[in-house]
């Protein structure tokens, strides 16, 4: 059976042509040289600076077409920018056909303004001999520079599956080594529940029952 292999160019998370510009010009060739040694956000470089200063929507006002949350949910136009860390003891289950690839009760869950969540899983918890080392990177202005993974298991290989930040910026140090999956491309749980993956393909939120958007991701949202 074809599986969906993908390959998408490195994601920056930028909300509008205007920055993307911006970053391709004031960015550093090498993100990760020009980071090292930050550790605290008064030391982060100017041009990502004004990356983060640059979104509109914080998670302060819920938008008019926001879907409201019923008791229970949760609006992904609550969650604030800069992004929040919530632990969740759920079971999280990661599986290609019917391979675990990953299994926690310890995920990590990122919270940003019009995003559904993304979840990261705890290295130890992730099935190593499946991984392979991808060449592939990416940076986001919030947490810094990500490496990606191929998932390869029997004679299948799906491409750029999963990210990892290695070292990223101090806020984000308690998710260093965890692994996020795509859930477009692997089957992805959350209490024996298949998520649904973000929609578009720059990002890799999962949505779960009781998140409501609408959520970014789709063209012309990229602002949001």
């Amino acid at each position: 059976m074809t599986k969906h292999l993908r390959w998408t160019p490195p994601r920056w998370k930028v909300p509008n042509a205007r920055l993307k510009n911006l970053l391709a010009t004031a960015a550093p060739s090498s993100p990760s040289l020009a980071l090292s040694g930050a550790n605290n956000v008064k030391q982060l470089p100017a041009w990502i600076k004004r990356a983060r200063s640059q979104w509109t929507n914080r998670g302060v006002e819920r938008p008019s077409f926001a879907t409201p949350p019923k008791p229970g949910q949760e609006s992904v136009w609550d969650y604030p920018r800069p992004p929040r860390l919530q632990a969740d003891c759920r079971n999280v289950l990661v599986t290609f056909n019917d391979f675990t690839v990953a299994e926690t009760t310890a995920a990590m869950r990122v919270l940003e303004t019009a995003s559904p969540p993304t979840f990261y899983i705890p290295r130890q918890d992730v099935c190593q001999e499946v991984l392979m080392p991808s060449s592939a990177t990416s940076f986001c202005e919030w947490k810094g520079q990500a490496r990606y993974w191929h998932v390869q298991h029997r004679d299948q290989t799906l491409k750029h599956a999963g990210w990892g930040y290695d070292d990223p910026f101090p806020e984000f140090e308690p998710i260093s080594g965890y692994l996020a999956f795509y859930a477009d491309t692997l089957q992805c749980f959350v209490d024996g529940i298949r998520v649904m993956p973000q929609p578009g393909n720059l990002y890799g939120g999962w949505v779960t029952p009781e998140i409501v958007g609408p959520f970014k991701g789709t063209p012309g949202t990229e602002g949001w």
